[in-house]
């Protein structure tokens, strides 16, 4: 489960359904990318982290299983 990303959506005031709006996928499939059943594609990846855009926030970061 990758628990930063969920903490930094937190931070920002970001819900599950704003996020996968913007990431054009279902509420459902965000919920099994961030379990990690199913993986992030790379298209993904850089819009989460764009979304972030932090110094703070890299892909080590967001991406580190829990």
């Amino acid at each position: 489960m990758f628990l930063n990303i969920l903490a930094e959506m937190a931070r920002r005031q970001i819900s599950k359904h704003e996020m996968a709006n913007y990431l054009g996928i279902s509420v459902w499939t965000l919920d099994r990318k961030i379990k990690n059943i199913t993986g992030f594609t790379v298209n993904e990846i850089t819009a989460i982290q764009k979304i972030f855009n932090n110094k703070d926030c890299t892909f080590e970061y967001l991406f580190k299983k829990e």
